[in-house]
């Protein structure tokens, strides 16, 4: 953590994280991209570190941007592209790794815990990018004329609502079947319609990310995009309200999904803490 008190940083064993998808090894734009999300929707940047991966990642977005043209910028497709492509990658951590990190904490408690993390990390982004000066938009959000900057924060904050997502599902104790491409489409279509899944409900998995869960998806995107674009303003005026909208809408979101979680599972159960190994026998 970074000085929260929430926790010891996100750790992964390896570099598939448990959605099972091991992370991009192209070398290209897309690939690193995705690394540069998955750093920045961790919880253990210092706040120059968090600058600046954001800048490197704002520069990726300026130069795919512009090669991507109007058409598929136009409506939140390029974006909701790139987070599709980039969720099967996140590092999400089972029920019994996210005790271990938030000090033994289960159940309810635990999932606070996360929810508090999430936001400090939306309010953080919110902040590093809040204080740019004004800037004129159009409306609905155009990425032609809208800065890189608000586009890398868009899929930043995104990125880090879906993780929470998808780790307070593993602490309700839903567990998704299917590959890590399936279960990211099905976090991401939880995240775009506000709601938890349901396991027993026929077909809430099947239809993950359809024509409909996609338009839904693009239109949370657009939305996040355009509550970004709201918070700029001179000075630390942007700054403070970017990390106010942030949290706010962070918090709302997360409860919105653990009310429906509790409706299908109950209260988040205990899960044991986990002990570190015993040492090896001498010889």
């Amino acid at each position: 953590m970074s000085g929260d008190g929430d926790g010891p940083p996100d750790r992964a064993q390896d570099d598939t994280g448990d959605l099972g998808v091991p992370a991009p090894r192209d070398g290209g734009r897309n690939a690193e991209i995705a690394e540069l999300v998955g750093r920045l929707a961790g919880d253990d940047l210092d706040p120059d570190s968090r600058r600046r991966l954001l800048g490197r990642l704002t520069r990726l977005l300026a130069e795919g941007a512009r090669r991507t043209g109007a058409t598929g910028l136009r409506g939140g497709r390029w974006l909701a592209d790139l987070l599709m492509e980039i969720t099967p990658h996140l590092p999400v951590r089972d029920a019994p790794t996210l005790s271990a990190h938030h000090h033994g904490l289960t159940g309810e408690r635990l999932a606070d815990s996360l929810v508090r993390v999430a936001a400090n990390g939306t309010t953080a982004v919110g902040a590093a990018g809040g204080a740019l000066a004004a800037v004129q938009f159009t409306a609905p959000p155009l990425l032609l004329t809208a800065p890189a900057q608000i586009a890398a924060e868009t899929l930043v904050i995104s990125a880090i609502e879906v993780k929470l997502i998808a780790e307070l599902h593993a602490v309700y104790g839903v567990d998704i079947p299917g590959s890590g491409t399936a279960r990211a489409g099905a976090f991401l279509t939880s995240w775009a319609r506000r709601r938890g899944i349901n396991p027993l409900e026929t077909g809430s998995l099947t239809n993950a990310l359809g024509t409909a869960a996609k338009t839904a998806l693009r239109k949370r995107l657009l939305r996040t995009f355009g509550r970004s674009m709201s918070t700029m303003g001179p000075f630390l005026t942007g700054a403070a309200a970017g990390a106010t909208l942030n949290r706010t809408a962070t918090k709302r979101l997360a409860e919105a999904v653990r009310e429906d979680l509790r409706r299908h599972m109950g209260p988040a159960p205990a899960v044991p803490h986990v002990l570190p190994r015993p040492p090896l026998p001498p010889g």
